[in-house]
């Protein structure tokens, strides 16, 4: 039975694999221990937006309704979960040939949310999971019925058996769902003039690995089933679509190879970055790249000469120097940082995470009109994304060095609600409201406190109040 019981764990990290479940705040995936480490870049994220929203428009999908996340993680994949959240892997952007291999895939995954396939999927997972577990229930009675001790094999080839039709059945229900996705897909880039050579590309390059062990194919291949019908469905498209020979436009493909480069820079080894990147490379992304490799290796001076001329050669590129301002403020010197994340806010306003970076800086730029002048900057940042606890955060310990102590009171409850703490909104928010004038921000406190009530919470919620309030305040 240990056998069996061993393919019923591995039937349920395949099932976990394919629809991964992340908890609020950390990454964790569901039936594993490994986390799975999320990245915040503003610059990469706005390159996804880029390419996503339009899609999400052709397919009449509402993008403010739709979350993008990127997932550090080589393999090319993406995918999409309940909720409508849509997880990019760095490995998509850094294997890419181009921006249309990026903008395949995302159509692909728009097809899959236009359509309403996620909201199927836990159903199906669920009847492929009690086939199976029904398969070892035979398995086991069949041998207690028999009076004799038939061993864990037989009652492991029973399991395994009922396991592949299972498998089977919901990866003929997956199949479908990936042709559909790719009808629709298609249509969308089609809508949009964008060529979709590329997912047939990157469809091919997959395809190539169907004969490799399943360890060594990637994941993509595994979560998302191929054939050759769906390839070759989409290859044909191309050649019929009006837009299959078109580039994409020029500001898409270049800021592509900014974000590969960047995601370059920071994932891979610096060695490596060197490699690939070498300095008979002269172009911004190659340039771009080295100057990440060298602040990672320790010598921010020479990243900052390396980014120096990018400043002037593209001023209106906000993602440079907000790098330079990450670099100066990550190497102790906050106050040099202000003048290029200013900058780059300015060309910026509504990106939240610059708009934090320039008010971390100004905060620990030493001075009293510094840390007034920090306050505005957080505030925006907590506004342009309320769910970012440590933007939140961060305002209430600017506002707490100023001596504003209920605003700060006020912020840090707000922090702890993006991060599920009632038990300390329920502190927090009281206490504001208690020291706060009537306005706007005491009828805030107000409204925290009530949201945070426990007869107004879900049960789940209650759940994770209990094991809060269990937890001593930090």
């Amino acid at each position: 039975m240990r056998k069996a019981w061993a393919l019923i764990s591995a039937l349920l990290v395949m099932l976990a694999s394919l629809v991964p479940f992340f908890a609020p705040g950390t990454a964790r995936a569901q039936g594993g221990a490994t986390p799975v480490v999320t990245i915040r870049d503003a610059e990469a994220e706005a390159f996804l937006r880029a390419v996503a929203h339009p899609l999400f428009r052709a397919a009449g999908v509402d993008p403010a309704l739709v979350r993008i996340t990127l997932v550090q993680a080589r393999p090319i994949n993406a995918f999409v979960t309940t909720g409508n959240r849509m997880f990019v892997n760095t490995g998509l952007i850094q294997q890419a040939e181009g921006v249309a291999e990026v903008a395949g895939v995302l159509a692909h995954e728009t097809g899959h949310i236009a359509g309403g396939h996620v909201t199927r999927l836990p159903e199906e997972m669920r009847n492929a999971f009690l086939k199976s577990i029904a398969g070892l229930l035979i398995g086991g009675a069949a041998a207690l019925g028999g009076g004799r001790n038939v061993g864990g094999d037989a009652a492991g080839a029973i399991l395994l058996g009922s396991q592949a039709m299972a498998q089977g059945e919901f990866y003929a229900f997956t199949r479908a769902q990936e042709q559909a996705a790719d009808q629709a897909g298609l249509a969308y880039l089609d809508r949009l003039g964008w060529s979709s050579r590329g997912l047939g590309t990157l469809l091919g390059r997959l395809r190539e690995q169907e004969g490799l062990v399943t360890a060594r194919q990637d994941v993509y291949f595994r979560t998302h089933p191929l054939s050759k019908d769906r390839l070759e469905f989409v290859m044909e498209h191309v050649v019929r679509s009006p837009a299959g020979a078109s580039p994409f436009p020029p500001a898409l493909e270049g800021a592509f190879r900014m974000v590969r480069a960047k995601l370059d820079g920071f994932i891979d080894a610096p060695a490596a970055t060197w490699k690939r990147y070498p300095d008979s490379e002269a172009g911004p992304a190659a340039r771009y790249a080295r100057a990440i490799a060298q602040y990672r290796s320790g010598r921010p001076d020479h990243a900052l000469e390396i980014l120096a001329p990018l400043t002037r050669e593209q001023p209106g590129n906000a993602w440079v120097r907000e790098l330079q301002g990450q670099i100066l403020f990550e190497a102790g010197r906050p106050r040099e940082a202000v003048a290029p994340l200013r900058e780059a806010a300015r060309l910026m306003p509504a990106e939240s995470l610059i708009r934090l970076a320039l008010g971390r800086a100004l905060m620990e730029a030493g001075d009293a009109a510094s840390l007034r002048a920090a306050v505005p900057e957080l505030e925006a940042s907590a506004r342009l994304e309320r769910e970012n606890g440590f933007a939140w955060r961060q305002l209430g310990i600017a506002q707490g060095r100023l001596g504003n102590t209920p605003q700060a009171d006020l912020a840090l409850a707000e922090a702890a609600m993006a991060e599920g703490d009632t038990p300390r909104v329920r502190l927090l928010a009281r206490r504001a409201e208690e020291a706060l004038p009537p306005g706007p921000a005491r009828l805030r406190a107000q409204d925290l406190r009530a949201a945070a009530r426990r007869d107004n919470l879900t049960r789940e919620q209650r759940e994770q109040d209990d094991a809060m309030r269990r937890r001593p305040f930090q």
